[in-house]
């Protein structure tokens, strides 16, 4: 058989490509005649510029930046051998699993550090940035990455505001005087979530809760973001509201897309189209994916889905390997899936489940791989 391998990363245990050589490893140790291709993939969350590197055979770049909440952190994005072309995903600095549960404060996180990224990779010339929307610990609506452009948020009492989800109900003043946005520069926001800034649909009530915002913060918090979406539209004549997208990244994408003028692509879609994936499922005859949990929110757009969806279209069976199955993920038999399965054999602790990881999936790619081919015979 000729089984193509597309995986998400298991989010703080394994990278995509470490996913897919695990469960190669499996399906040719049941079976080495067996031809298995791997195509590591993204969906515009954590990993996604390693992805883009290895695709495009870019060079990772380190930059100093900062974290959610202002700490310097070091991280990397790609850049194309040509300098180009800049990849980066905002997880790789505000990202949501890089503070404890414990300690996470949305009411207090900027997204001031992807800005500091991008004016990076401008500074080094590149002419197209790409950006990974997700994964994001902030909701702040962009407010850090206007900032870090020149863009001033002042008080009624004309004090500058820190940007954070604190600051959106205080602007009083929007001064743009300064602002140094990114001209002559294509930008692409690689996201696969498609909800808008506001409502019951959006940043803040969608996504808010996995971040820390209380649910009796969410109606404050939703006036805060109203009232900053507002004073964008009187300052920028734009509603940033307006774009699908808008809500990714805690709000993120509504500057991105608004104020920027950057064009919102699919995250899967994106890295399908560099990878050069279609054309070998054009003869395959079974594509496995996965993901760290699959449950009812792979429905939204994460990476599963989407490849369930593409091997559909070639009429290939497709199966999900995934680190945890959760509450809905029966659904995602209705979208084209055959299998989904989970590695965790027996009750573990989620620390063993993280040090287990890769030889647990390899297991499973075994055993999925000797009933398979049992089934055949």
């Amino acid at each position: 058989m000729k089984i193509i391998v597309a995986s998400d990363s298991f989010k703080g245990c394994m990278s995509s490509k470490e996913v897919e050589e695990s469960i190669k490893k499996g399906i040719l140790k049941a079976n080495d005649a067996h031809e298995v291709l791997t195509f590591p993939m993204a969906d515009g969350g954590e990993g996604t510029a390693m992805v883009f590197c290895d695709i495009i055979k870019g060079k990772m770049i380190d930059v100093l930046t900062t974290d959610a909440y202002g700490k310097n952190v070091f991280t990397k994005y790609c850049i194309s051998q040509d300098g180009n072309l800049a990849v980066m995903d905002v997880a790789s600095c505000i990202g949501l699993n890089m503070t404890p549960k414990e300690k996470r404060n949305p009411m207090i996180a900027s997204s001031k550090g992807v800005g500091i990224m991008m004016k990076d990779a401008l500074s080094r010339g590149c002419k197209k940035i790409i950006i990974g929307l997700g994964g994001s610990a902030t909701n702040d609506g962009g407010m850090g990455v206007l900032s870090e452009f020149g863009v001033r948020f002042y008080n009624s009492k004309r004090e500058l505001l820190v940007p954070s989800v604190y600051a959106l109900s205080q602007i009083a003043f929007v001064d743009k005087r300064y602002a140094r946005l990114p001209k002559d520069v294509e930008i692409i926001c690689a996201c696969d979530v498609k909800n808008h800034l506001l409502g019951k649909n959006g940043a803040t009530y969608v996504f808010g809760k996995q971040k820390g915002i209380y649910l009796n913060q969410m109606s404050e918090v939703e006036r805060g973001m109203a009232h900053y979406c507002m004073k964008l539209k009187q300052t920028f004549h734009v509603n940033v509201n307006e774009f699908e997208g808008s809500g990714a990244a805690g709000g993120i994408g509504s500057v991105l897309l608004g104020v920027m003028q950057a064009k919102r692509v699919s995250g899967i879609d994106l890295v399908v189209e560099y990878s050069g994936l279609k054309e070998h499922l054009q003869n395959a005859d079974l594509v496995i994916t996965g993901e760290g949990q699959t449950d009812a929110q792979t429905l939204y757009g994460k990476l599963p889905l989407g490849i369930a969806h593409l091997a559909r279209s070639y009429s290939v069976p497709c199966v999900c390997l995934s680190g945890a199955l959760g509450l809905g993920y029966q659904s995602l038999y209705d979208e084209g899936m055959i299998g989904i399965f989970s590695s965790a054999d027996r009750a573990m602790s989620f620390q063993m489940a993280l040090q287990t990881g890769s030889e647990k999936l390899e297991a499973l790619a075994f055993s999925l791989t000797k009933f398979m081919d049992g089934i055949r015979k």
